[in-house]
């Protein structure tokens, strides 16, 4: 579908390896091994009427798309499949601007009508220390699961504005996820901050990843 975005995934030893993202739809952060999953993430929606994203697996073809018909910035995020099925809703918790968190929820279409269930299943939250200390720290924002389970925190560290983020699990001080400026291969092509690459570990789920990066876009952009 999108054929100049195409690029190939690499496996966690750095072999070539297929991946299979559209089997990672489910909510958890945990998933089967195996290859690393690259995305390319396409700050733009398809529909000319919104604002959004667009999600591309390495085979040019539509994974995951967000259209904000509101083109503001919204207290209410809805990622979806290519079909348009809503799989994880972003809802801010607090109205006052400083606080900025959020809750992930799944999503469930019934009737046309997204229902969310009443608990998150995770929260992320902005770094306050970046508004008192401008750049003096590198934590961009906190991750934790809606059981305050501390096995399950992550910490999002580096620059969002560059395209250069990681998510860190926190209890095994791992990576689990990459925002990577996209490479260029293609001679005469240039991409801009609004097309980068999300690289998701194979331990991590690829629509929570996602949902991560929309929510540093409503914090950073």
């Amino acid at each position: 579908m999108f054929p100049f975005l195409k690029h190939r995934s690499r496996s966690v030893h750095g072999e070539d390896a297929p991946s299979s993202p559209e089997s990672k739809v489910t909510v958890s952060a945990a998933e089967p091994e195996g290859a690393c999953t690259t995305l390319t993430v396409w700050r733009k929606s398809l529909l000319v009427s919104c604002e959004g994203f667009t999600v591309i697996d390495s085979n040019g073809d539509l994974i995951y798309r967000v259209d904000n018909y509101a083109r503001t910035r919204p207290g209410e995020l809805i990622l979806m499949d290519k079909d348009g099925n809503s799989l994880l809703l972003m809802q801010r918790t607090k109205k006052i601007a400083l606080v900025n968190s959020w809750g992930i929820y799944e999503a469930k279409d019934t009737n046309g009508e997204t229902k969310i269930p009443k608990c998150p299943i995770w929260y992320m939250r902005k770094n306050l220390k970046m508004n008192i200390l401008s750049n003096k720290s590198d934590i961009l924002a906190y991750v934790f699961s809606g059981s305050f389970d501390k096995k399950n925190s992550y910490i999002v560290k580096g620059s969002y504005k560059c395209k250069s983020c990681k998510i860190v699990h926190v209890p095994l001080n791992k990576t689990v996820v990459e925002i990577k400026r996209k490479e260029v291969r293609t001679k005469g092509v240039r991409f801009g901050s609004d097309v980068f690459d999300l690289v998701v570990d194979p331990g991590f789920n690829t629509g929570l990843a996602m949902a991560l990066v929309l929510l540093l876009d409503q914090m950073f952009s």
